[in-house]
């Protein structure tokens, strides 16, 4: 059986006899032997291959190239250069796959927006590979997370007759020809109605948190957004988590405990991963995030930030007025410049928030919640749920909702109602964070924005 070279690297002792596969990152010759670097994708390292001329294969050495897949046989050796503890010492090696001169990942430096050009190859990068093994092991902890405390995984659909947010930002799904030049009414299209690519699992969650309790969901969401900046895509990642017999307060806990588990996460069980972001991405990457990980988070409500964007002197491209959404430029003011730590933001005016949310008392506001960290802004966002019926058909009628478009959603405040909340976190947002990239095209493994759809 082939050993990982992850577990090669790692071993204890050395061995007589193991087989070794991967990719060639390198290969230096002398008259007697060969060097070759093999990776085979589950470490950062690199296991230096020793070919001696003559050995079965060796004849092919000549031909594995930067590029190319070999198998080898040999000894695990201690190793005599400073860089790694062992090496193989080959008794066979084998070419599987050729990789001509024309391969576009030579042992040179490329840039962020060549490799997304080929994001089919660019995991074979020292710092794709380790991004996705982080976005691996990132969203296996997910799991781990609410798994701790006792949420049930719920499965979301995915192609939906609801407008989750309101904002009608969302893709169609039909199954009539566009380009036939017929008109055809819905009701002759697959499901008989409008239907879309989700933009949330919230509502749906919502329905399973009435009767299991406590819930999650992870799984892909979609925005038919004409947004080309750094933090948005049109298909990405969503974790959402709803709780029965919870309010704004028992959200907040949890989103911050949340950060706090992956970041950790992050820091500790990487396989030393992090380290090529510290090197190349962010030198700071592991300071912040220890202090993430080791500190409270900051509080304050939607109106005190902005006064206190309002009192910064600061010259924002976007205005501070009470009643308008912050932008990113002011969540990354309050979190990286005012408190220099993650904030989280409460009690937003309902005409800026959707028909879901609680009404506050003050018949202004609304029980929601923003989460922002240094370098990303908004990170989670998140509500108590309004659960009282009346409110819930006035938000609706307010929002122009069709009551009976949602009649399922409003059984649950006509059956047996209960106070509840939950969030939904950006999964790659919080990948950008733990990592340092700067762009979401760089910790998914194949972006859709407008205007690109390939792979």
């Amino acid at each position: 059986m082939r050993s990982l070279i992850r577990d090669l690297l790692a071993s204890a002792a050395p061995a007589d006899s193991v087989q070794a596969a991967g990719w060639v990152r390198t290969r230096r010759d002398s008259k007697a032997f060969s060097f070759v670097s093999l990776n085979d994708g589950s470490c950062l390292g690199n296991l230096q291959v020793i070919a001696d001329v003559g050995i079965p294969g060796s004849e092919d050495l000549v031909r594995m190239s930067t590029g190319a897949s070999v198998a080898v046989e040999g000894k695990l050796i201690p190793s005599q250069g400073g860089e790694q503890a062992w090496e193989l010492q080959a008794t066979s090696i084998r070419l599987l796959g050729e990789a001509p001169e024309d391969f576009p990942l030579q042992k040179k430096g490329h840039s962020p927006e060549f490799l997304r050009s080929i994001a089919h190859l660019r995991p074979r990068t020292n710092l794709y590979g380790a991004m996705f093994r982080v976005r691996s092991r990132m969203s296996h902890a997910v799991h781990r997370f609410f798994a701790e405390r006792s949420f049930y995984y719920v499965h979301t659909p995915i192609i939906t007759a609801s407008d989750c947010e309101g904002a009608g930002e969302m893709f169609r799904v039909t199954t009539i020809d566009p380009l036939a030049g017929k008109a055809k009414s819905y009701g002759e299209d697959f499901f008989g109605k409008a239907a879309h690519l989700t933009v949330s699992g919230q509502l749906e969650g919502e329905l399973f948190a009435t009767a299991l309790g406590n819930i999650y969901t992870f799984g892909p969401t979609f925005r038919a957004e004409n947004s080309n900046t750094s933090r948005h895509a049109a298909e990405f990642w969503m974790i959402e988590p709803e709780m029965a017999f919870c309010d704004l307060q028992g959200d907040m806990d949890l989103a911050e405990a949340m950060v706090k588990y992956l970041v950790r996460e992050a820091l500790d069980h990487q396989d030393g991963d992090l380290s090529i972001f510290e090197k190349f991405v962010d030198k700071g990457l592991r300071a912040r995030l220890e202090f993430v990980a080791d500190n409270s988070f900051e509080r304050i409500s939607y109106t005190d930030a902005v006064e206190i964007l309002k009192k910064s002197g600061k010259s924002f491209e976007y205005p501070v007025e009470y009643g308008l959404n912050l932008q990113s430029e002011h969540e990354r003011w309050l979190t990286e410049e005012h408190f220099k730590k993650p904030t989280t933001i409460f009690n937003y005016p309902k005409e800026i928030k959707p028909f879901y949310m609680r009404l506050n008392d003050d018949d202004k506001t609304v029980t929601a919640m923003d989460l922002l960290v240094p370098g990303i802004g908004e990170i989670v966002g998140g509500s108590q749920r309004e659960e009282r019926l009346d409110v819930l058909l006035a938000n609706m009628e307010r929002h122009g909702l069709s009551t009976e478009d949602y009649s399922w959603y409003i059984d649950t405040r006509k059956y047996g109602s209960v106070p509840h909340a939950g969030f939904g976190m950006g999964f790659e947002r919080m990948l950008m964070f733990v990592t340092g990239m700067q762009n979401i095209r760089d910790v998914i493994p194949f972006v859709r924005t407008p205007g690109q759809c390939e792979f």
